[in-house]
């Protein structure tokens, strides 16, 4: 095996593929990299068998082969090379690292001992823009549970469906969805449960926001494609409970409120909140909201701000902690807040926009 690449091609692939290798004492080759020299180019691979990444690096190839390498370590070592050709040639399961001032050996494992990373191979075939799913995954997978013994609720429910993709996530205390247009042919209705993590690993990856990603399915896996890029992950087993049922379908009480008062009125009155608790009480009347906090041991705290109130005066209680992952995930300079009364979910949504609601359930006094 012997071929040449550029410093900065090479460092790009480590950076996106080394991330996902995890030393591991039943199966050491996990914490691995592994390099496959031919025709296309430099591959590069990682897996921590329940993700599998892969990227195709430019390069010259003098002689196919393949091999695995300490993905740590060899990423740490080419990301400390100068912006230049170098050199590599395989002997003995070791690699040999060669560029101008430079030569180094590292001692590798056998490519035939390196978990395989399948492909899925599906018609059930969607495309997105990079800068939507990036959207869309952001402002949903914070409201995921990371909960064992309710693996459904651990990932985030992704739709196929007519021309939308919705990502929903959920840990029983609120719920996020948010909804991105796909583009190009559409391929019937389908929906799975993402994990998390996988979730964040597309996030890492993303570059151009212009581009667009190719998501495949089949029953237990789903691939998702971007240009040189390849993502594989299992998906979770079980059935995730319909949520449908606790969106609000009518509200008494519609606050449209500005989303930078009301953010730095909820951290202010989360200074005096009860510990573990993060209880605070929004009351809604006429064209001001009020937020009271209150403990024993450090003081209490009121703030006044406007709002452009519809309907009955309300007041409800909110954890001040799940009210702000919800408002700083709104896409707009106001929010509108929809309540019935202080026992049902109240819901937010980015005023004058659509695709995107975020419900939170209150804290029952």
């Amino acid at each position: 095996m012997k071929f040449s690449c550029t410093q900065e091609n090479l460092n790009r692939g480590l950076a996106i593929v080394s991330h996902i290798a995890n030393k591991n004492a039943n199966l050491p080759i996990l914490g691995n990299v592994l390099l496959e020299a031919g025709k296309a180019g430099i591959r590069l691979s990682a897996t921590n068998l329940e993700i599998g990444i892969s990227c195709l690096v430019r390069g010259k190839i003098d002689e196919v082969g393949k091999i695995t390498i300490p993905a740590r370590l060899f990423a740490d070592y080419i990301n400390l090379l100068p912006n230049e050709k170098i050199d590599f040639i395989v002997k003995d399961q070791e690699l040999e690292v060669a560029c101008q001032k430079s030569h180094t050996k590292i001692k590798g494992l056998a490519a035939d001992e390196f978990p395989v990373i399948p492909k899925v191979d599906s018609k059930k075939t969607y495309q997105l823009t990079t800068k939507d799913v990036k959207k869309a995954i952001s402002s949903t997978a914070f409201a995921v549970a990371f909960d064992e013994s309710r693996p459904e609720i651990s990932g985030v429910y992704t739709i196929f469906k007519e021309e939308k993709a919705t990502l929903v996530a959920t840990d029983s205390y609120r719920l996020a969805e948010a909804k991105a247009d796909l583009i190009g042919d559409k391929k019937g209705e389908e929906s799975v449960i993402v994990p998390v993590r996988t979730y964040q690993e597309i996030i890492r990856i993303l570059e151009e926001e212009n581009e667009s990603i190719e998501v495949n399915l089949n029953e237990n896996q789903i691939q998702f494609t971007l240009g040189d890029i390849e993502l594989v992950s299992r998906v979770i087993d079980g059935q995730y409970p319909d949520y449908t049922q606790i969106i609000p379908a009518e509200h008494r009480t519609k606050a449209v409120i500005n989303i930078a008062d009301f953010t730095k009125a909820i951290k202010t009155a989360a200074l005096f909140c009860k510990s573990g608790i993060n209880d605070i009480d929004l009351k809604l009347d006429k064209e001001k909201a009020t937020i009271t906090t209150s403990n024993t041991q450090v003081g209490e705290n009121e703030s006044e701000i406007e709002i452009n109130l519809e309907g009955e005066p309300n007041q409800i209680v909110f954890n001040y902690r799940y009210l702000l992952d919800g408002l700083a995930n709104i896409d707009s300079e106001e929010v509108e807040l929809r309540l019935v009364d202080s026992v049902n979910p109240g819901l937010l949504l980015p005023a004058g926009q659509e695709g995107y609601f975020y419900i939170i359930m209150p804290i029952k006094q």
